[in-house]
């Protein structure tokens, strides 16, 4: 589905170092690592954000619909819920389906400023399904979430991936427990520069915490 050969990225220093993985369908990937490591930055390379890293080191990403949900909402504020969905390519139908998908059934009508952060991250989360992506990008989704909208949001986006088998995630977070409901592949960056020091499947996600307190000694140790 999509191969990623990163040679590295630099802001004066190098931040990202050598990232080589492959996305295939259905893979539901959390990645994790230290605060300011470079995860949003790797996402950002992924989505084609980036300038400064080549095309051909992200190949395939030219056939796949990408939708990419951001720290901030990045609706537009001037225009209604419904009018946001419908200039990502979705039809008026389509764009209550889509709101109602998220729990935002009658909102069509709303402007983003309008909405607490929870639901304005869901109509966000609407906008990105209305491109029918491929790719779900998630960069910290759950953040200055209460827990009781974070863990609304995590079942919401766990059910979506359910009915899109087909459809791949990659979500950046800091929350184990996140991994655990949501990825059935881990990545965790570390490192100066920032490498993969782990990629591999979840068969059972109650190994997950035990994982990533070993990869977090390892960092503590280095």
């Amino acid at each position: 589905m999509l191969e990623l050969r990163i040679a590295g990225r630099s802001f004066g220093q190098p931040v990202l170092g050598e990232v080589f993985a492959t996305i295939e369908r259905g893979d539901r990937i959390c990645l994790l690592g230290p605060s300011g490591i470079g995860k949003t930055t790797l996402l950002n390379a992924i989505a084609g954000l980036d300038k400064t890293i080549s095309p051909e080191a992200i190949t395939c990403r030219d056939n796949l619909r990408v939708g990419y949900l951001f720290q901030e909402h990045r609706l537009l504020p001037w225009r209604t819920l419904s009018a946001n969905l419908q200039l990502a390519g979705a039809t008026p139908q389509e764009a209550e389906d889509h709101l109602t998908s998220v729990g935002l059934k009658g909102y069509g009508h709303y402007l983003p400023d309008q909405l607490s952060l929870g639901m304005a991250r869901r109509a966000a989360l609407a906008r990105c399904l209305a491109v029918k992506p491929d790719l779900l990008l998630l960069d910290e989704p759950f953040a200055s979430l209460d827990p009781v909208m974070a863990g609304e949001l995590k079942t919401l986006i766990a059910g979506i991936l359910d009915a899109n088998p087909g459809m791949a995630m990659i979500c950046v977070t800091h929350d184990d427990t996140d991994a655990g409901i949501l990825a059935n592949r881990l990545w965790y960056l570390d490192g100066k520069p920032a490498r993969l020091q782990w990629d591999d499947a979840v068969s059972d996600p109650r190994l997950t915490h035990e994982i990533l307190g070993q990869l977090r000694k390892l960092e503590l140790t280095r």
